[in-house]
């Protein structure tokens, strides 16, 4: 065998079974020096035949990783992907290749990222519909909790009860008189099984009041009804309904989450109301990989991804879509996931809605 080439420990293998009176065979593959027979010195020998082997394994992370993005590039969802990964990125000592895999409502980006090697080097950024609205209203091929891996969370953002500006409504008092006075009101969402729809169904079953729902394909089409009188209501998040809001052209009655927005201070929080069970539910991004990630690889993700939401310039930046940042560990992640899951689940069954799809 010609051994030019080789590293110098695996040119003295030949001599040292010679030397113990074991006949071999050898064969070169790639780098490495190969013995057949590995009886005994097997471990040894590859170990001097390919210097690589035996130590410990690379440092996390060594090359770049990839990021699902389950929506096209240029909304809101692909801006908080690309400025979070690119902070990231920075403290992290790797880049990321952001990789937007938009349809299906996500489900096409959640079997990619499921189907994928579990070694830290495929991420997903989850959201709301991917992990929470789309599996809870119809049929997908994998579970949100059993076929990914919790990282953290990033963020999320409000949503908001907002009304036509030419109604007599400005107050949630004023809202909930009106549409029991008026027996033919209707609401808009971007979508049958959209958090937009499925939040006006949690609120008409804990008001008590009627509304008939028109579903859209996306919010810029629902909005633009509303602002055309077809319809009177809408429940997007708030960076959605800032620009209209601003126009004064809708009125913004109620927010989600556990605090007033500082952009519009002077706007209760539904618990605020009374109106219990509205606290936590919000239009979120947080990130996943495959089931089975090694533990370490995980701590390392998200201990990085926790100390960049801490960052003012991240959180300013994220500020533009109305994102507050929210970092979490793994566990209060997936335990975020699952009550969210739970809830939409049981609005959908209470609340009898069946899509096709």
């Amino acid at each position: 065998m010609n051994w030019e080439g080789l590293p110098s420990a695996a040119k003295s293998i030949p001599f040292l079974f010679r030397e113990i009176g074991i006949a071999s065979t050898f064969y070169k593959k790639g780098d490495c020096v190969m013995y057949r027979r590995s009886f005994l010195l097997g471990t040894g020998a590859a170990a001097l035949a390919c210097p690589t082997l035996g130590l410990s394994q690379e440092k996390f992370p060594s090359r770049p990783i990839s990021f699902i993005v389950p929506v096209a590039a240029g909304g809101g969802s692909d801006y908080v992907a690309r400025a979070t990964t690119h902070e990231w990125g920075k403290t992290l000592g790797s880049s990321f290749v952001v990789e937007n895999i938009a349809g299906g409502g996500g489900v096409i980006a959640c079997q990619k990222t499921m189907r994928s090697k579990a070694d830290g080097y495929t991420l997903m950024q989850g959201y709301v519909a991917t992990l929470g609205t789309v599996p809870a209203t119809r049929q997908v091929a994998y579970d949100p909790l059993k076929h990914f891996t919790s990282v953290g969370m990033i963020g999320g953002t409000p949503n908001a009860l907002v009304v036509d500006a030419k109604l007599p409504v400005r107050t949630y008092d004023d809202f909930l008189k009106y549409v029991k006075d008026n027996q033919h009101t209707n609401y808009g969402s971007a979508g049958a099984g959209s958090l937009t729809h499925l939040l006006m169904e949690l609120l008409k079953q804990k008001s008590g009041f009627t509304t008939e729902h028109v579903a859209y394909k996306g919010i810029a089409p629902a909005f633009n009804d509303v602002l055309a009188g077809s319809t009177q209501f809408i429940f997007p998040g708030l960076a959605a309904a800032v620009p209209h809001v601003t126009s004064g052209k809708v009125r913004l009655l109620a927010i989600t989450g556990k605090e007033r927005s500082k952009r519009f201070p002077d706007v209760p929080t539904f618990e605020e109301l009374g109106i219990k069970g509205f606290d936590d539910i919000l239009q979120w991004y947080g990130v996943s990989g495959p089931a089975g990630m090694p533990a370490d690889i995980v701590a390392t993700l998200n201990t990085s991804l926790n100390k960049v939401l801490a960052n003012p310039a991240l959180e300013k930046t994220l500020s533009i879509e109305a994102i507050l940042p929210m970092p979490m560990q793994p566990e209060q992640f997936d335990a975020y996931l699952r009550k969210d899951l739970e809830r939409w689940q049981k609005v959908v069954k209470e609340q009898n809605i069946r899509l096709d799809a």
